[in-house]
């Protein structure tokens, strides 16, 4: 949304204040194709070598916390298969969704960066496979190769780009508006199942959380859709039925 090894082996992996078992199904950075879709890329082999000794994989549940705002990461997160949502907690305790997060992208950096405190918590929506990379491995690589800096620079600035559109969404376009946007993104990021049902699943909470608004506002929206054909539902899942309906809706 604008907003929105083949080895097998029992390792532990530190993150922050908690330490977790994992059994691994791990593969060498420098032959994973996902790291083309971040920063990664801009390693050397060498580079990457090292990071890959260095890193450890883990399989995390759909609902499981990666990590949790206020947390002090100890390295960064790279999800190499699944859904994870980053989202915040406001004051009157509600989550907001920031971002759905998908295989390449990069959690933490900015935390790690900073060295302040996770701003955001990530929370696997589906069972989703990552690699924990140290802090020491990304830190030292930013210091010895300028273009591995330019590329973290120029994925932080997207995320800052997707962080004001999100703003301009919630003060400018109608609930309706962003929920059609959510459906729109949801099928442009992570595709469609045989059946043509979105390939990500979500409550209808976590929707709402979204697009900033009630779960109740959230379900009459959806009931709205179904009614007018634009959209057709399964349980939790959701079919994008009339894609332009939705279009033309968002850029009212």
């Amino acid at each position: 949304m604008s907003c929105l090894k083949i080895l097998f082996s029992a390792n532990f992996v530190a993150s922050g204040n908690f330490i977790i078992m994992v059994e691994e199904i791990e593969v060498r950075c420098e032959q994973c194709a996902i790291r083309k879709f971040n920063a990664l890329r801009a390693m050397s082999k060498e580079e990457l070598k090292r990071v890959s000794d260095s890193k450890s994989t883990k399989i995390v549940k759909k609902g499981e916390s990666i990590f949790k705002e206020g947390e002090k990461l100890n390295g960064v997160f790279c999800i190499r298969d699944g859904v994870a949502k980053l989202s915040k907690l406001s004051s009157n305790g509600k989550d907001q969704i920031v971002k759905l997060a998908t295989k390449g992208h990069l959690l933490g950096q900015r935390s790690v960066i900073s060295e302040e405190s996770a701003n955001l918590s990530a929370t696997a929506v589906s069972t989703t496979q990552v690699c924990f990379i140290p802090k020491e491995g990304i830190m030292n690589t930013l210091h010895t190769n300028p273009n591995f800096a330019v590329e973290v620079l120029r994925h932080m600035a997207h995320d800052l780009k997707e962080a004001d559109d999100v703003i301009i969404n919630m003060s400018h376009k109608s609930v309706k508006q962003r929920v059609a946007e959510a459906f729109l993104y949801m099928k442009n990021s992570f595709g469609v199942d045989n059946e043509g049902f979105l390939n990500v699943s979500l409550s209808r909470e976590e929707i709402a959380n979204i697009v900033g608004t009630a779960t109740e506002s959230c379900i009459r929206i959806i009931s709205e859709f179904k009614k007018e054909k634009f959209i057709k539902t399964a349980g939790k899942k959701i079919a994008i039925i009339d894609e332009i309906a939705l279009l033309d809706l968002m850029n009212k």
